[in-house]
């Protein structure tokens, strides 16, 4: 491949595994990088697609405080239930990995140090809310209280779920330490080191006027406004509690790094772990150097403040000239049948028990096809129902059902001859080359919802088609026009299938042997143990080895055996509706 074609390096947000993601995460964060990975690898292209578990966030030690247990007991736990349930969604990460490696842990302290020999980053003093029951400083997530800038009365110690402003504790109204509850709580006086954002400024601004039109305006508008602000200040990179990536100093023991630094710091450190797992641990550098590699962060939009302005200012510090982020397409949020997810009052719809019900290409459908790309939107199973039923059962399936059923029956299991195209054929077979380009540049663009309703766009015109050339009437009087009906039919559903491939990796995998194919579509998703001196981590690894399509118009070879063909997707009673919102309320119930 040539070196000026460009490759792609797909950055996914790193969970915290202290509990199940539910669909507002996937809708936001990890189904549209998969969507993006998997065409431009049928494109040609080389993708890594990387992420894994963050094990040092906060929650993790909350949820193992609630539950008397270890922290690691909570990490293996939750990383083994996002392995599992990535891989049943069919997200093809190159790597899915966490943050508790020896890899990950050098790497952290390789930034840090260089951070520091570079001026980036020093020592002060700041004030920690420490409680007086528990004789503890509180770190970020073990404090809430009111915002002070939009009046929300849950903002956590680092950040507003509600505005999504970054916040000290100190700034918290009324604040309340999370583990007691109670409010005897002082600021106390403690030493820690920071990183210099406001040194990074310049630069980082710098880099952010440049050419962004491809952004999303809610993201470059944030993320200028931030660096231009002239507020942007030290912020702490170091926390007193003893979770966490040590502190690569002396004398520092009793504290570890902050999560917030050590996980944005996983892009890199993955990137190493999947190469090195490949055999070649420097091609790495192939990756962060190479000007040709363009690098995109999938994350909800919770996250800009950390992939706009912290994490470039944090690779422009490192002053090794590694590559800045090529986008951020941060998402907004999904909400559930008109109320805002809330994991503490059980309102969400967990993918492990979604997935124990329903099967993975309608979810991936129903969230692609109204995604939160430009704000906030709603799910409810009605809608989840209807276009299961009318879009991919009564549209795309029915497409393939009766074509394929109607070519294995009345043609002797093949694809037929064509005979001479008209204008009606002709057209659609334009139609269908044509959706390529049109389909491509949308996802190219991360605009998934634009690029899923384009592709449909030609399913609708298919079946137009058929109807209109009717081939179970003209078998009667005509067989060859028939033959030919048939064979531009499945020439387009050929077509669809690798068009919509992305979005529906399962079906068009099945459709792919339906239509005699024996090569694979899809690739591989294997789970797999690594074993390093931190101790046995699971990963989660894509091999598409075996996969030679295209993203391109192929013809259909007349003559081509056809299996079977068997039902896509499964139509949903309209039940489902009442029967899920009842399991919703069950939930809300109990957490009250």
């Amino acid at each position: 491949m040539p070196k000026n074609t460009p490759r792609y390096l797909v950055c996914v947000a790193w969970p915290y595994a202290s509990g199940d993601r539910h669909l507002g995460h996937v809708a936001g964060a990890y189904l549209p990088p998969d969507i993006f990975a998997r065409y431009q690898r049928l494109r040609g292209h080389d993708v890594l697609m990387v992420s894994g578990s963050d094990t040092h966030g906060t929650p993790v030690m909350l949820r193992a405080q609630e539950e008397g247990v270890t922290p690691q007991e909570i990490v293996a736990r939750y990383h083994g239930r996002f392995v599992e349930s990535f891989r049943q969604l069919g997200l093809s990460f190159d790597l899915f990995t966490h943050t508790d490696t020896q890899n990950h842990w050098d790497t952290t302290h390789e930034l840090f140090l260089n951070h520091l020999n570079n001026g980036y980053i020093y020592k002060d003093k700041q004030l920690q809310p420490y409680c007086l029951i528990d004789q503890q400083f509180l770190a970020d997530r073990y404090i809430e209280g009111t915002c002070p800038i939009c009046g929300y009365p849950h903002a956590r110690g680092d950040q507003c779920d509600n505005c999504g402003n970054t916040l000290d504790p100190i700034e918290l109204i009324h604040p309340h330490c999370k583990i007691c509850g109670q409010s005897e709580i002082e600021f106390r006086e403690t030493e820690h080191f920071f990183f210099d954002l406001g040194k990074a400024s310049p630069a980082l601004a710098a880099w952010l006027n440049e050419d962004k039109e491809h952004w999303r305006p809610h993201v470059i508008n944030y993320a200028r406004q931030q660096a231009e602000s002239g507020e942007l200040r030290g912020r702490a990179v170091t926390r007193d509690i003893d979770w966490g990536v040590n502190v690569p100093v002396p004398g520092y023991e009793d504290k570890v790094i902050y999560v917030w630094y050590d996980a944005v710091i996983g892009y890199l450190s993955a990137t190493r772990e999947a190469v090195a797992l490949d055999g070649d641990p420097e091609a790495w550098k192939d990756w962060w150097f190479d000007e040709h590699v363009r690098s995109y962060y999938f994350i909800g939009k919770d996250n800009i403040p950390f992939h706009a302005i912290f994490w470039p200012a944090m690779l422009i510090a490192d002053g090794r000239g590694m590559n800045l982020p090529y986008d951020v397409p941060a998402n907004a949020y999904l909400n559930i049948e008109d109320k805002k997810i809330s994991t503490s009052r059980r309102w969400t719809i967990d993918l492990p028990d979604f997935l124990s019900r329903y099967d993975p290409d309608p979810l991936r459908y129903a969230l692609t096809i109204n995604a939160p790309e430009t704000r906030d939107v709603n799910f409810t199973w009605e809608e989840f129902v209807r276009r299961n039923n009318d879009e991919l059962v009564a549209t795309w399936g029915n497409l393939v059902n009766r074509t394929l059923g109607f070519a294995y029956k009345r043609f002797d299991k093949q694809v037929p001859q064509p005979g001479e195209f008209d204008d009606l054929d002709r057209a659609l077979l334009k139609q269908s080359e044509e959706a390529f380009a049109r389909v491509g540049a949308e996802i190219d663009a991360v605009r998934l919802k634009i690029a899923l309703s384009k592709a449909m766009e030609l399913a609708h015109a298919a079946n137009r088609y058929l109807n209109e050339k009717a081939p179970w009437t003209q078998i009667k009087t005509d067989p060859q026009a028939a033959a030919t009906t048939i064979y531009v039919t499945l020439q387009v559903i050929d077509r669809l299938k690798i068009i919509l491939h992305p979005f529906l990796p399962f079906t068009t995998q099945q459709l792919h042997r339906f239509m005699g194919y024996e090569d694979d579509l899809f690739g591989e998703l294997v789970i797999e143990e690594v074993e390093d001196a931190r101790g046995v981590h699971k990963v989660l690894r894509y091999d598409g080895s075996g996969v030679k399509a295209r993203w391109e118009p192929a013809t259909l070879p007349p003559g081509q055996s056809l299996q079977k063909p068997q039902v896509l997707y499964k139509k949903l009673d309209e039940s489902v509706v009442e029967e899920e919102r009842a399991r919703l309320m069950a939930r809300l119930a109990l957490s009250e």
